[in-house]
């Protein structure tokens, strides 16, 4: 899905038709606010965002999307923009920020790179909610399990039974989804990586 915001209805129009042709699918919001309430920010899709509009801005919908930890890739498409504006917008995590008229292949091309980037987003958000899935004590467990530690020095550290380290490391890998210490590891990696643990 990608989402066109955009308050001059033309240019959503224009833009759905050309993005349409090329076989995506597309939404269009000619209210930002609007959009904030209805769209679904946490799947996998693009955004794409006017920088100028009345009510909230490009920059405004941008953050509160990444306020609510939106999955949606932010690409601006803008007629109003300098060096400096898409400098800072792309530090904030935008994947380009596009001069109006825009032409066809740099448009695609940004496309393509959002929905790899919201693809990884999605992911790291699957993540998280299973990490969030963990109680305290499976947490610790877990935490001590990619470190490297062993089940009896996890029972003395913890101050608990081995069967009981061994129940908790049992239910970490069921609800975090994995059947390998390798990969565990890896999605603790990505929840470091985002400041989650």
């Amino acid at each position: 899905m990608i989402h066109l915001v955009d308050d001059d209805a033309a240019v959503t129009d224009s833009c759905r038709f050309l993005l349409e042709g090329l076989g995506y699918t597309v939404q269009c919001w000619n209210n930002s606010r609007i959009f904030l309430t209805e769209a679904a920010v946490h799947y996998q899709g693009v955004a794409l965002l006017d920088m100028r509009m009345p009510g909230l801005d490009g920059h405004e919908i941008f953050q509160e999307m990444r306020n609510r930890d939106s999955t949606l890739a932010v690409i601006f498409l803008t007629g109003h923009g300098d060096i400096q504006m898409a400098v800072d917008e792309m530090k904030w995590g935008a994947v380009d920020f596009l001069q109006k008229p825009v032409a066809k292949e740099p448009l695609i091309e940004a496309i393509d790179r959002g929905y790899h980037y919201s693809r990884q987003l999605n992911a790291i958000l699957q993540i998280q909610k299973k990490y969030h899935s963990l109680t305290l004590k499976e947490k610790q467990v877990a935490e001590l399990v990619v470190r490297g530690g062993m089940n009896k020095d996890i029972a003395d550290q913890l101050n608990v039974s081995l069967r009981t380290v061994e129940v908790h490391r049992s239910r970490v890998m069921e609800k975090m989804d994995v059947d390998s210490l390798a990969t565990l590891v890896s999605q603790w990696d990505k929840l470091h990586t985002i400041n989650v643990i």
